[in-house]
């Protein structure tokens, strides 16, 4: 039986006779990035061993058989129901460093979607990357806060909203992209971005003139600002979002419930969902309308899409074949080294080691444009040595497989010097949490008490060193996992400033860095870390 997790939260309003009700399902997915094959528990591609072992989530063909059950469960009950996405197909995996988009638009015309909202990464690749896409789908895809006047390449292939007609009524459909895409990704100068609230207001206005009476706005923008949408633009019935990555549910790890009611600007409740990312959940929200379009209720979980959904088998096939040429990039040759660079977990887990130099050096060279002095690597990302002469991708993936992305913030010194006593904490373990750096030197006592076992901590300062101030922010690089808490960096999760997790991945970052160097590149240590 499908695993389903349920929250339900209903609109209480006053009675107003006998009047037909009409219902909407909602089908929805955000954060896809290219997680076309299965997921392990880290969201990252299963192997070999975890698919044997069922242990594996998502992939396309499952979201494809997923979304099918569902849809024809509904129609065949005689109701109505929409598959929306809520942007960032693009980017995460091998598929779409190969493919640039064209595999997104085949399985999502394949699974049959019915609008699309734009993602900042559509944009990793320019206003061209997004024409892929556009050009390869028949559904809509939309963002109103986007002036593509100026813009040769996008003028007129993207809506502002769209209206689609299900089941005898018109749903209106408005969006709005995160105003700090241009910080994030590459849309170029071009494409201007206006005011999210004032757009979607406007937007949501017209069809309400039009006599739209359901209105929902599929944005890419974050949990936090999707609630600001619902309370603040008014004639929305629902907000399905994305770009935050936010688990809804009643699962222990959930940052609220699904769907989560926020008083809106009428002063009745509007449901926000969304549904974490990397393709492990469906979200079904149901909505339900009285005869006038006023919402009368709303309710829904986010699907969890594990084992015992069965992959759709046209499109595993096809999976399974587009793979061929990525076994070949695996191969390809992307860098020439001098020497060996040791990435061993003996070494990286207890000291400053080569890869964790190199790997940290290169995020801060990706970052540094963005006002960024320091980097932080876990050592436990790092999963293999490199030897001298030719480096493949696939070595590259084998050092970093966990497609981890660049999570760039603020933070003070206090809170760094909190993150490298945490690093430390479980030395004798050689636990993974041991930190790489760049940017900064420390010195670490393995036998003082954990908690006090960090000093001399520096940052660079000009050409020399400065010790580092308590007070004090500074700009910060490390990766996804480890700035939500991962390896129990909770101090960045929780007081990191200004947080953006989702750049490029880590393995095109090292990938781009040794190229860089040239064929000469040798690794060194430099006395970053100091062990007593």
């Amino acid at each position: 039986m499908r695993r389903m997790l349920l929250t339900t939260a209903l609109l209480t309003l006053p009675a107003a006779g006998a009047q037909a009700e009409y219902v909407l399902n909602v089908l929805h997915i955000n954060d896809f990035h290219s997680r076309i094959e299965p997921i392990n528990k880290y969201d990252s591609t299963c192997d070999a061993e975890t698919l044997a072992a069922n242990e594996c989530f998502g992939g396309v063909a499952r979201m494809a058989a997923a979304i099918k059950a569902k849809r024809d469960e509904i129609a065949a009950a005689g109701g109505n129901v929409i598959v929306l996405d809520a942007g960032d197909q693009y980017q995460g995996s091998l598929f779409y460093t190969t493919y640039k988009g064209k595999e997104v638009a085949e399985f999502m015309s394949a699974i049959g979607f019915d609008a699309m909202a734009v993602g900042n990464h559509e944009f990793d690749d320019g206003p061209e990357g997004l024409v892929t896409l556009l050009d390869g789908v028949k559904f809509p895809v939309i963002s109103g806060n986007l002036d593509l006047s100026r813009s040769n390449v996008l003028k007129g292939k993207v809506g502002d909203s769209v209206t689609l007609q299900v089941g005898g009524e018109r749903i209106g459909i408005v969006s709005a992209l995160a105003m700090d895409t241009p910080e994030t990704a590459s849309p170029g100068p071009n494409v201007i971005f206006q005011d999210d609230i004032d757009s979607l207001t406007a937007d949501a206005q017209a069809l309400t003139d039009a006599g739209v009476t359901k209105i929902i706005a599929l944005t890419h923008s974050g949990y936090l600002r999707d609630q600001d949408f619902a309370a603040q633009v008014p004639g929305l019935d629902a907000v399905i979002g994305g770009h935050s990555h936010t688990l809804l549910g009643d699962m222990e790890e959930a940052a609220g419930p699904y769907p989560t009611m926020v008083k809106g600007a009428a002063g009745t409740d509007v449901p926000v969902a969304t549904a974490y990312a990397y393709s492990k959940y469906l979200g079904h929200l149901t909505l339900t309308f009285d005869d006038a379009g006023v919402l009368t209720g709303a309710a829904g979980a986010p699907i969890l899409l594990d084992a015992s959904i069965t992959p759709d088998p046209a499109i595993e096939a096809r999976v399974a074949e587009m793979r061929a040429p990525i076994q070949a990039l695996m191969e390809k040759l992307v860098a020439d080294t001098a020497a060996p660079i040791d990435g061993d977990r003996t070494s990286c887990r207890a000291r400053e080691c080569e890869m964790g130099n190199v790997v940290a050096d290169a995020m801060l060279a990706r970052t540094a444009g963005q006002g960024v002095t320091i980097a932080i690597q876990n050592g436990g990302g790092l999963r293999a040595s490199i030897d001298a002469g030719p480096v493949t991708m696939g070595e590259i993936i084998s050092v970093l497989p966990f497609q981890n992305t660049l999570s760039t913030f603020q933070a003070t010194g206090a809170t760094l010097v909190a993150a490298l006593e945490n690093g430390a904490s479980q030395y004798e373990e050689g636990a993974g949490r041991f930190a790489q750096v760049a940017g900064l030197k420390y010195t670490l006592d393995p036998k003082a008490a954990p908690g006090s076992r960090i000093s001399e901590v520096q940052v660079r300062a000009g050409d020399g060193w400065a010790p580092i101030d308590p007070a004090a922010t500074y700009g910060v690089v490390t990766n996804n996992y480890v700035r939500t808490g991962g390896d129990g960096f909770a101090m960045f999760q929780t007081e990191a400033q200004n947080a953006y997790d989702f750049g490029p991945d880590l393995a095109d970052v090292l990938a781009e860095y040794l190229i860089a160097q040239g064929p000469g590149f040798a690794p060194a240590l430099d006395g970053r870390i100091t062990v007593k």
